[in-house]
């Protein structure tokens, strides 16, 4: 091999390793980068101001447990310039822990300031369990609410398997652990453990709402088979107090704990994005896309779940 025909060869393969070091440099300054305007916007987002303000908690989407939103709800609690709580629910529900967490921050947040809900399009299952937390629920009156309940998903894969002739086997260490098996039904003192579980957290999520809206225990169960309700009809049942949205709500404060109406409504969870923030996201996801990574886009519910309509979220 001559040397201009080796040359040929290494000079692609030479210009390849460079590029890729090129990107990994560039990848590297820009995590750096974004770690330092992290640290920045800490200290220049601060959640409301230093006035008096109503805050804003938005729960919107599916819900799960999440550090930050009880992080921010710590801090509500905390600041004397808010002086009243608006929490905006637009959600299907979501696991249950996740409708706990945020029902137990929400009572703790009650206790320092008025706590009033809104329910737009939707509160249903764990974002209902969310609503009944506020002193005050308010829904439009074809917002649709309710589906208390809860359930706990498994497929059975069995006869797919059999017919590809997958064989699934596994070594546990008793009869419960790991179960149910993807090749399996629900069947027999499987079924009975899965079926307790979900009858414990149905029995606090009833509990909890009997207590709440002040409504007899017995009525309660009657709504509890995971029907879903108008806000209209969710008002008739004791589920929700009024027909409205944030005005009515901040009227409602108003007329209750003589919370200046003319207050400023600030969001504090989650941030709204400005200048700075978008700069952060957006050069996380350069980073990111730059070394073959990326959002993997849908989140997976593991666990009991009190959700309405789940599988419209496969889409």
């Amino acid at each position: 091999m001559t040397e201009q025909t080796e040359r040929a060869h290494t000079i692609p393969a030479t210009r390849a390793l460079r590029r890729g070091r090129f990107r990994w440099r560039v990848a590297t300054f820009l995590v750096f980068a974004l770690l330092i305007l992290a640290l920045v916007g800490r200290f220049a987002l601060p959640g409301g101001g230093e006035t008096d303000h109503i805050a804003r908690l938005v729960v919107n989407g599916t819900i799960a447990t999440d550090p930050a939103r009880l992080e921010a709800i710590t801090r509500m609690a905390e600041d004397d310039n808010v002086k009243a709580v608006i929490v905006a629910i637009n959600s299907p529900g979501g696991t249950t822990a996740g409708g706990e967490e945020l029902y137990e921050a929400l009572t703790k947040l009650r206790e320092r300031k008025p706590v009033v809900v809104t329910i737009a399009e939707l509160g249903a299952s764990a974002a209902y369990m969310t609503a009944v937390a506020g002193n005050r629920i308010f829904a439009r009156n074809l917002s649709i609410v309710g589906s208390i309940g809860v359930y706990y998903a498994h497929v059975d894969a069995g006869k797919l398997m059999r017919n590809i002739g997958v064989d699934f086997q596994k070594v546990q260490t008793g009869p419960l652990k790991a179960e149910p098996d993807i090749d399996d039904p629900l069947a027999g003192e499987v079924r009975q453990s899965l079926q307790g579980l979900v009858n414990d957290s149905y029995q606090w999520f009833v509990d909890v709402v009997a207590a709440r809206r002040g409504i007899h225990r017995n009525d309660v169960l009657s709504l509890a088979d995971g029907r879903i309700l108008t806000g209209r009809q969710a008002i008739a049942a004791g589920l929700v107090d009024e027909a409205g949205g944030e005005a009515e709500a901040i009227a409602w404060l108003d007329d209750q704990f003589k919370v200046d109406p003319d207050l400023k409504v600030v969001t504090h969870y989650p941030f709204p994005e400005n200048e700075l923030k978008q700069l952060l996201r957006l050069t996380g996801s350069s980073a990111l896309s730059m070394i073959g990574l990326g959002n993997t886009g849908t989140m997976a519910l593991d666990g009991l779940v009190s959700l309405w309509q789940a599988e419209n979220l496969a889409d």
